[in-house]
């Protein structure tokens, strides 16, 4: 049986938010959608609004997935984060950009948390 990369990606999504909660983050939302962009979970830690793309990956073939968020995804996301701050009405409240790296090996993940992955 193989697993869809969609199912992947949730399983991913699932163990980044169960990592930063016990890390204590608050989980605000999580697939916030606007346009054609989605940011999979924004959280607060310390005053710090976190906007947190995850990407996952069940093996070596196309690299580490943190390498998977390039400018242009960068450049989205923060399209995204601005629509996601004006929606919310959220103003002088210090924002930052992590990625968090999910990879299988074997029956177990490993999680790599990249804080200030990027700055926009």
């Amino acid at each position: 049986m193989t697993i869809s990369t969609i199912d992947t990606g949730r399983q991913g999504e699932d163990l980044a938010a169960k990592f930063l909660l016990q890390h204590s983050y608050a989980i605000l939302q999580r697939n916030y959608r606007w346009a054609r962009g989605e940011i999979d979970i924004v959280a607060e830690k310390d005053g710090i609004l976190v906007f947190v793309e995850v990407k996952t990956a069940r093996g070596d073939a196309f690299g580490n997935p943190e390498t998977w968020v390039t400018a242009r995804k960068q450049e989205q996301i923060g399209l995204v984060a601005q629509r996601y701050l004006q929606e919310k009405e959220i103003q002088n409240m210090d924002c930052r950009f992590d990625v968090i790296a999910v990879k299988a090996h074997g029956q177990h993940w490993q999680i790599k948390h990249i804080e200030n992955a990027f700055w926009l």
